[in-house]
């Protein structure tokens, strides 16, 4: 299929351009001159090249191309200057309706207050003097052993409060707290500012449970466990009272540790005589029943009445041996009908049945052959168990003895005491309250309230 080259883009048809004369010896496409026969001038007329037609139609459609290529890049610029959003343009900024609700809270909830507070810091919240003191308990009771491992005990832990634990829990107790304000009166000090100063004072009316909660705004207790260190600061609204209630707390404390001593001493006596009169009732138990069995078998030690009947025996064996010999001695020289020879035999059948009499009192309890009643085992088995118990009870009662005189020794002597490192101070100058430090955490808080009611407030808008 043949295809028709386009027109020209000079406005004519392309049969006006076939039409159109071609001056002699130009180009009729671009102009350019025309070939003429080579030797001088023509002898006829001049006859036109004739441009070739496929060079002519590539050169249209590349043309072509390239403004097909130009219209289909500016239709996509079109394209995408309508899909592009258009925005109009900023107007000057203003304070809106929500602005002015933000100013307006914030100076209600952040601004006025703080203003109050520091109105009232600074007008009328009276001066405040402070006083300090510090002591600990030290004790006598400690020991080379107790000082080498204080460091490991530590570690080890203490089943038992100690005194300065003791202590720190009674300077907060309501007992401290009413004998403080039988000596200094605390209630008239402190409400004698009300109602000027009623953050910082005392309501005139206030009962003792009342006074108590105040006790922990006027009295600061600063206790250090591992060494057993105890600081108190009181606040008043004079020096003079500070000091006084220092001193009173000081002077109370001493008080409880020589109760502490007292009650300590007491046990100390009342447990170290009730062991020594339980060693003594022992003691004399013991005794007793040994007087009952020497009262009993008549016996006074019977190992050395054994050794008596010992000794009889012995001497019977030996004066039986005699009488073998003479009996031996007189039958070799008599005749057997000799009236010697049955004497001697009859000394010697004495003496055998007397050495059988005395070996059955010892495991015979027949008095009829001179026993006591009893076996002698049994008998020297009792006799050594009531020797032990009087010899136990006797140890036992020297041990009593002992203890009850080392009691006495320690409750001569005062074992526990108070020392005192740091003398209640009287101020010169009052230190409290710290009103830049109370309006700075006054502000810091409002402004986190404001803040945090704000964004609460804005989160439920944007949801709702």
């Amino acid at each position: 299929m043949t295809q028709t080259p386009p027109a020209p883009l000079t406005g004519r048809s392309a049969s006006e351009e076939t039409a159109t004369p071609t001056p002699a010896g130009t180009d009729p496409e671009g102009g350019a001159p025309v070939d003429v026969v080579a030797g001088g001038a023509p002898d006829g007329p001049l006859t036109p090249r004739v441009p070739d037609p496929v060079k002519q139609l590539k050169r249209v459609r590349r043309k072509a191309r390239k403004a097909e290529a130009a219209v289909a890049e500016l239709e996509a610029r079109i394209a995408e200057a309508e899909q592009r959003p258009v925005y109009p343009l900023a107007r000057p900024a203003s304070m809106k309706k929500r602005h002015w609700g933000l100013v307006i809270s914030f100076v209600a909830l952040v601004l006025a207050p703080l203003l109050a507070v520091m109105i009232y810091l600074w007008t009328f919240a009276e001066d405040q003097y402070s006083s300090t003191a510090g002591f600990t308990v030290r004790s006598q009771e400690s020991s080379g052993a107790n000082d080498l491992l204080g460091g490991l005990a530590q570690f080890a832990g203490n089943s038992s409060a100690s005194d300065s634990d003791i202590l720190y829990e009674f300077i907060q107790s309501q007992e401290m707290v009413a004998a403080v304000d039988a000596a200094v009166d605390l209630q008239g000090h402190y409400s004698a500012l009300w109602p000027r100063d009623w953050a910082f004072a005392l309501w005139p009316e206030a009962s003792l449970e009342d006074l108590t909660w105040y006790w922990q705004r006027i009295v600061g207790i600063s206790f250090d466990s591992g060494s057993g260190l105890i600081e108190v600061q009181a606040l008043a609204f004079d020096a003079e009272t500070a000091q006084a209630i220092t001193k009173a707390i000081v002077a109370e404390s001493q008080t409880r540790i020589n109760a502490l001593n007292e009650q300590a001493r007491a046990d100390a006596m009342r447990y170290a005589r009730a062991d020594l009169d339980e060693a003594l009732e022992r003691l004399k138990d013991a005794r007793q029943s040994l007087t009952s069995f020497r009262t009993r078998t008549r016996i006074v030690d019977p190992e050395a009445d054994i050794q008596g009947r010992m000794g009889v025996m012995n001497n019977l064996q030996q004066q039986l041996a005699e009488a073998l010999i003479q009996y031996d001695l007189l039958r070799g020289t008599v005749t057997a009908a000799d009236p010697r020879l049955t004497k001697a035999q009859q000394h010697i059948d004495v003496i055998r049945d007397r050495i059988n009499i005395e070996r059955q009192t010892f495991t015979s309890n027949n008095t009829d052959t001179g026993g006591v009643g009893e076996d002698y085992p049994s008998l020297i088995a009792e006799f050594e168990r009531l020797t032990v118990d009087r010899e136990y009870a006797e140890e036992s009662y020297r041990a009593a003895l002992t203890a009850l005189e080392v009691a006495r020794d320690d409750a001569a002597r005062q074992s526990r005491y108070l020392a005192t490192y740091i003398n209640p101070t009287r101020a010169t100058e009052p230190e409290y309250p710290r009103r830049a430090v109370l309006a700075a955490l006054a502000g810091l808080f409002l402004l986190l309230t404001w803040s945090i009611l704000a964004l609460i407030y804005y989160s439920i808008r944007d949801r709702s």
